[in-house]
């Protein structure tokens, strides 16, 4: 089965056509057909959704896999497991027992929630609700029922309107762990990430701790906090992809380097992009490295190349995004290795090879130096932030092992 969708883009405060994607479902090898609209192409601000891989040009690109087959852009605003999970689930409960194509899961999403700038139509369509309809993204005062809801999907007791809920209202958002779109008290968009029933130490926890921490070694992050939900902790992380009522093209670093979902990369990989397309390289070149000995320092293992984005800053350049998805992992549950490898050298958590790769960044060493001393001094306060964060006991020497197994 063959379709075509439009993109469009909602920028400067205006939605615009950007192209169209056809897009062919088979049981192997699905494959798309993008090429940029002649509206987007004489627009005087234009610019390529993807500067390595869907150059700014009449030229139709071709992509073929046995997973999404998506340009990297769109699939950059597709659904991840969790999203995925709830889908499957609500199209079983109307009915449906058919295979979802990757277009299926890229559609099912509210566009009002959707990861940075791109919109999407079917032929023929009139807006961009396809068939969800149209559902506010719910406030605050709703997480007790998104907390619900999520529960009952986890423990697989959840009803059409638990689905609808999470889908509709909340929206389906990209990763594994539980997690709604909601609007925060100041009116912005935010994501509220749940705890599972089955966790055996507070993930939202983990997760505003190393935030906090990540700001205090002088990263730049997204914003996070804690809220308590039926006495339970949900981490609330502000939208970096919005600025009031505006949207901001999203890309994430696995697209930049036109890899896909189980692809592996490096953090020199990353820099190479930082080179070519930032508006400020070395002050990009310098952040990620400080990022790198931070991940080192908390054991923040789950770096994949999803979690490492970039923003549309005008002009056909890009910024490295604020960070997000910051995780220690106690050893416990997985050894020192990263998913993103800091170099060709191997995939340990060590600083002393981060210290290695720091020319890659542009960084002298004895700048280096200085880098890890801040850093070091900042990640030493955990268990004072933990504390103030009220982290339990129990939580806190279970996260121990994060800290304190930080590669030498």
């Amino acid at each position: 089965m063959t379709e075509t969708i439009e993109i469009h883009i909602g920028y400067g405060g205006e939605t615009r056509l950007v192209g169209r994607c056809r897009y062919a479902n088979k049981v192997r090898n699905s494959s798309s057909v993008f090429e940029y609209a002649d509206e987007w192409l004489s627009y005087g601000e234009a610019f390529a959704l993807d500067p390595a891989n869907l150059p700014l040009n009449s030229n139709p690109v071709y992509s073929n896999s046995e997973k999404s087959a998506l340009p990297g852009a769109m699939r950059d605003t597709a659904p991840d497991r969790w999203g995925q999970q709830l889908i499957r689930r609500a199209f079983l409960k109307s009915g449906e027992r058919r295979t979802l194509s990757a277009l299926d899961y890229l559609l099912a999403i509210n566009d009002q929630t959707r990861i940075g700038a791109l919109r999407y139509k079917r032929e023929g369509e009139i807006d961009f609700d396809h068939d969800i309809g149209r559902y506010r993204v719910p406030p605050l005062i709703r997480l007790p029922a998104l907390l619900n809801a999520a529960d009952a999907v986890h423990s697989n007791r959840d009803t059409a309107e638990d689905l609808k809920l999470l889908l509709n209202e909340g929206s389906p958002l990209g990763g594994a762990r539980p997690k709604s779109a909601v609007v925060d008290k100041d009116g912005q968009l935010a994501i509220a990430k749940f705890p599972k029933p089955s966790d055996d130490r507070s993930i939202p926890h983990g997760e505003i701790l190393a935030l906090t921490l990540a700001r205090k070694a002088g990263l730049n992050t997204a914003l996070g906090q804690l809220q308590t939900v039926a006495g339970r902790p949900v981490a609330l992380i502000k939208r970096f992809d919005r600025a009031g009522e505006y949207r901001i093209p999203f890309l994430s670093a696995m697209s930049l380097l036109g890899l896909d979902d189980g692809d592996t990369g490096t953090y020199t990989d990353i820099a190479e992009c930082i080179r070519m397309y930032s508006s400020a390289p070395i002050a990009d070149l310098h952040e990620l490295w400080r990022r790198i000995v931070f991940g080192v320092m908390i054991g923040n293992l789950d770096n994949h190349l999803r979690n490492h984005g970039f923003l549309y800053e005008g002009d056909g350049k890009w910024r490295l995004s604020p960070a997000y998805d910051l995780n220690p992992v106690p050893i416990e549950e997985k050894v020192r290795e990263l998913e993103t490898w800091i170099s060709e050298e191997g995939p340990e958590a060590s600083v002393d090879l981060s210290r290695r790769a720091a020319p890659y960044f542009a960084i002298k060493d004895n700048h280096a130096v200085q880098i890890i001393d801040e850093v070091s001094q900042a990640t030493a306060s955990w268990r004072d932030v933990a504390r103030r964060l009220d982290m339990s006991a129990a939580d806190i020497a279970t996260y121990a092992s994060a800290f304190d197994s930080a590669g030498s």
